[in-house]
């Protein structure tokens, strides 16, 4: 590695290299993808005690910086989270391999035999914040779906990314894969993400996974397309028909199963003939809890309840706080989340039929939950192993991105010896 006091050189070379790899990698059987992939979950299992210790360190870092409870539950590894990353390791192998597969075919009057096949993006670029999870998520993903990775962690997160990709490096070489298939930046220098950000002949897409304001940052300055994954302002309503034991089971998973994580519901629509039924024990029930609710007028004398003020509305908490509102009708709840979401996940309550029909149709979201906690907003709970992250945007790929969100295609036309005339 070149000094690291010039990191526009560092990083034009970990481009150089991943470009290279990613060369190699569109074309590697996915017997090899798989055993790498088994043999990285192995070295974590063997590895364990190496990366609680890294983990540590980061979290140290974490107190000295004054993070969040929120950031550092996100930051924290346990030895069940290392397990579970292990698994997701091991789903993503056990996947299809998505290169190659014919997405669609057809003939043409012409003679022509025309094939849509997926291909890999090439060069993902993935920037992220805290959780050092996404480490393993993303080089997997991208290593299934015939990508190079370049990765880069939070600062907060540097020793645990390190630790858990010398676990993937393990595996790339007991496969004899290039070890440039799965690269970390080495430094918290912030310089390194504004030259990946730059980075147009090497890179091929950018995956931002983190806060409003990492996001906003990489939008502003990327030169390289870019998969967004915006705020996780996530809303639940609550309608007229909604059955009272099935909603209150909800809303208390979908707040307080992890508070941190970009599928915590952060708003609740009552719809104001719910209000004195179900409105009013699942209130009570979130604040019994633990859960501060900050309430609109209309609910503020349920006791225990704070005030709420105009900033709550589209405020992403992360934390044990939820925002609540009386609307009169369903169209007075999607009208506020058309106002106040961020476009990831909101969900419906309710047994009409009607009103689901008219939710799921009129709610432009990435993910609509119906009857089902938002905590389910996750790319591993849609069978996917693990996801780099949730776009919010339209463009290529949306909702949870998996390995098949990580490919694009290509025409195959075969004929015999067709002419156009």
């Amino acid at each position: 590695m070149k000094d690291m006091t010039d990191i526009a050189a560092v990083m034009t070379e970990i481009g150089r290299r991943a470009k290279a790899a990613a060369a190699e990698l569109a074309f590697t059987p996915p017997e090899a993808k798989t055993r790498a992939l088994i043999a990285a979950a192995d070295a974590m299992k063997t590895s364990r005690a190496e990366i609680i210790a890294a983990n540590a360190q980061d979290l140290e870092f974490g107190r000295e910086k004054g993070l969040t409870d929120a950031m550092m539950d996100r930051l924290t590894l346990t030895d069940a989270r290392i397990a579970a990353i292990e698994d997701s390791l091991r789903a993503i192998a056990a996947q299809p391999d998505p290169v190659g597969e014919v997405i669609a075919d057809w003939d043409r009057p012409s003679g022509l035999h025309i094939q849509r096949v997926r291909t890999p993006l090439g060069v993902v670029g993935v920037i992220y914040e805290s959780r050092p999870n996404v480490t393993a998520d993303a080089g997997a993903l991208c290593l299934k779906s015939g990508n190079a990775v370049i990765l880069r962690g939070g600062s907060e997160s540097f020793h645990s990314s390190r630790a858990i990709h010398a676990c993937l490096v393990t595996g790339l070489r007991a496969a004899g894969l290039p070890e440039a298939s799965i690269q970390l930046v080495p430094t918290r220098e912030r310089a390194a993400v504004s030259e990946l950000l730059q980075m147009t002949d090497y890179v091929d897409v950018i995956v931002p996974r983190g806060g409003k304001g990492l996001v906003g940052l990489v939008q502003r300055e990327a030169r390289v397309p870019v998969f967004a994954h915006l705020e996780g302002i996530v809303h639940i309503y609550i309608d007229a028909s909604a059955d009272p034991v099935k909603a209150l089971s909800v809303v208390i998973n979908a707040k307080t199963r992890r508070t941190g994580i970009c599928g915590a519901a952060e708003c609740l629509l009552i719809h104001q003939d719910a209000v004195d039924t179900i409105g009013q024990g699942i209130i009570r029930a979130l604040i019994d809890a633990g859960i501060e609710v900050r309430a609109d007028v209309a609910l503020q004398a349920i006791p225990g309840t704070v005030p709420a003020s105009d900033a709550d509305w589209g405020c992403e908490y992360l934390d044990s706080i939820i925002a609540a509102k009386v609307v009169a009708d369903e169209d007075a709840a999607i009208a506020h989340i058309r106002a106040f979401g961020s476009s990831h996940t909101d969900c419906i309550l309710a047994e009409d039929e009607t009103a689901i029909a008219r939710f799921i149709e009129r709610v432009d979201s990435a993910i609509i939950m119906v009857n089902s906690s938002t905590q389910f907003a996750d790319g591993g709970e849609f069978g996917m192993g693990a996801e780099i992250g949730i776009a919010t945007g339209k463009m290529h790929a949306r909702g949870p991105v998996g390995a098949e969100q990580l490919t694009s295609f290509k025409y195959v036309v075969r004929s015999d010896g067709a002419v156009r005339t």
